[in-house]
């Protein structure tokens, strides 16, 4: 069975969580997050590196050690080091990190302390109130756990859109190279551009004779054949996602993407619309009586409604129907729209490159400008600058600005919010930067008044000029804090400061709904990579689906703005 990379990536991320358990050095546990993050941010499979003859240790992050490890991993699919830590370890302990608010702290002190290895045994704990007699948990917290565990029980996981979207495109090439086939088109909410999915749908024309079925069954991808037939498969990955596969005549491939890309809420509306011009629309086409009259190409199927091509992002049935029919379809921004990235972090934080590296591989992908944004934190483990640092960096910026031709680095920093509303560093040093962004990196338990007034005040303070992942959620990982987002999204509209869509594929924060109300309200929005090494400035993609779903125009977007343009909008922050 082939490895890919967020299979090297995943043992990375549990050595380090079991390592943290075990109390290892911290140095060598950031080591293995770090080679995590490394290889599931390639672009291109370890495998092919390795092939070309490549260094890893060339890697950000890398060295003869981890190089090793991931050629052991390559060639046995596994590596001794996890075998060893099963041994000590219940590797079940990795299921109970998944559940939000668990880390690998609190999963030890549950692990030593109560003898807790599964989600059931927590369960059980919780109910009985035992959890109490812990540090750090309490009545809440076994209210939340246990409704945490009962909500995995009762769906299908989702997983974020972003961590199967190199697996996706692998499926597509494969199937692409298969006899016959002319069109693959992953359909479903991937296609949307939703921020999870629960599993893919993709859509080939091709003849049924072909082989295309066989092809896709017997994809090194496959863990489980559910079902096999002419015209339609379907199929458990290795990694637990289900995949259908569905074979249409090209006569019908226009109709059927549609049925199949669309929401139920949307394809309900569509269905209305059609009936009442006296048509019938379902996945083979549009028909008048039993005479198909449209569905090759989505655009027949739309125009059959008298409507304009919907974008699939806004297949939601959320006023796109209304707003097609009065010609009043937004012109979403896209990737080439970007002229910038206004947060990316560097070595000088927890990045994994070089300024110097950062920015040139932004300016490799077409952007103008970069602001880096290096952590000034009051939490130590994003080794976050202080302020002589910050200082220090500024004049690097300066130098290295002086050599780079035709693209510009801002200077900037990503700085706590702390529980009172201040921000971590004094005004003598966010002065000097061309923009302050402010995050909220603890206190996630704060209540909700107490949370929205921290931010609100954070926002008032006279060089602040973006909030950082207003939400602070992690897909599958941590819910967003308490805080009333209205409240937020008002006060920087009356403040002038703007919100951002962090584009990272656990984030993507702001949601696809208060993209929508920032722009009904007049706050624009950065799309963001928040970049930690150079691959990093990739889910930019990401960030700009996000963006597509909220309703969001080029001129919605803070950084599709030239520099000169931008600079004098930063500075209207500054108060």
């Amino acid at each position: 069975m082939p490895i890919h990379n967020e299979d090297i990536a995943a043992i990375f991320e549990e050595l380090a969580n079991l390592l943290e358990i075990e109390n290892a050095n911290p140095f060598r546990v950031r080591a293995y997050r770090n080679a995590a993050r490394t290889v599931g941010g390639l672009g291109k499979e370890v495998s092919e590196l390795i092939a070309e003859g490549k260094d890893l240790t060339r890697l950000p992050g890398i060295g003869r050690d981890l190089a090793a490890k991931i050629v052991e991993v390559l060639e046995t699919g596994h590596v001794r080091k996890l075998n060893e830590l099963h041994e000590r370890l219940p590797a079940t302990l990795e299921d109970l990190m998944r559940i939000p608010g668990l880390g690998p702290k609190r999963v030890k002190l549950l692990y030593v302390e109560l003898g807790i290895e599964t989600p059931a045994q927590l369960a059980q704990a919780a109910r009985q109130g035992r959890l109490k007699s812990l540090s750090g948990f309490g009545a809440k917290s076994e209210r939340t756990l246990l409704a945490h565990i009962a909500k995995r029980r009762r769906s299908k996981p989702r997983v974020a859109r972003g961590t199967v979207i190199d697996l996706a495109e692998a499926l597509v090439a494969h199937l692409k190279k298969a006899n016959g086939v002319s069109q693959v088109v992953v359909a479903g909410s991937y296609r949307r551009g939703q921020e999870t999915v629960r599993d893919l749908d993709i859509l080939v024309t091709a003849e049924p004779t072909k082989g295309v079925m066989e092809r896709f069954t017997g994809s090194d991808q496959v863990d489980e054949v559910v079902s096999r037939g002419r015209t339609r498969s379907s199929v458990i990955l290795h990694n637990g996602l289900q995949v259908d596969l569905r074979a249409v005549s090209k006569d019908s491939f226009g109709a059927a993407l549609h049925y199949f890309t669309g929401s139920k809420a949307h394809n309900i509306q569509m269905r209305r619309l059609a009936q009442q011009r006296g048509l019938k629309i379902n996945e083979y086409g549009v028909f008048k009586g039993d005479k198909r009259v449209a569905g090759k190409t989505e655009a027949s199927v739309f125009r059959a409604v008298g409507l304009s091509l919907i974008p699939p992002e806004l297949r939601e049935g959320r006023g796109e129907i209304e707003a097609a029919r009065n010609k009043r379809l937004p012109a979403l921004v896209s990737w080439e729209d970007l002229k910038g990235d206004l947060h990316a972090h560097t070595d000088a934080s927890d990045g994994r490159a070089s300024l110097e590296d950062m920015a040139r591989a932004a300016r490799r992908r077409g952007l103008k400008y970069l602001a880096i944004t290096d952590h000034a934190s009051a939490v130590t483990v994003a080794h976050g600058l202080d302020a002589d640092r910050v200082l220090r960096q500024v004049e690097t910026i300066d130098e290295l600005n002086g050599r780079l031709k035709g693209f510009r680095v801002l200077k900037g920093v990503e700085v706590d919010i702390l529980e009172d509303g201040r921000l971590y560093l004094p005004d003598s040093v966010l002065g000097r930067l061309d923009l302050v962004i402010g995050a909220v990196h603890s206190g996630f338990e704060l209540p909700r008044q107490k949370q929205t007034d921290r931010i609100l005040k954070a926002m008032d303070h006279r060089y602040f000029t973006l909030l950082a992942h207003p939400s602070g959620r992690l897909l599958g990982e941590r819910d967003a804090y308490e805080v009333d987002m209205m409240r937020v999204i008002r006060h920087a509209a009356e403040r002038g400061c703007y919100l951002e869509l962090d584009s990272q594929p656990k984030r993507l924060d702001l949601d696809d709904n208060y993209c929508r109300i920032a722009r009904d309200e007049g706050v624009m929005v950065c799309i963001d990579s928040d970049a930690h090494s150079e691959q990093g400035f990739e889910h930019l993609h990401l960030g700009v689906a996000q963006a597509r779903r909220g309703w969001l125009e080029k001129r919605h977007v803070l950084n599709t703005r030239p520099l000169r343009e931008l600079r004098a909008l930063l500075k209207r922050t500054m108060v």
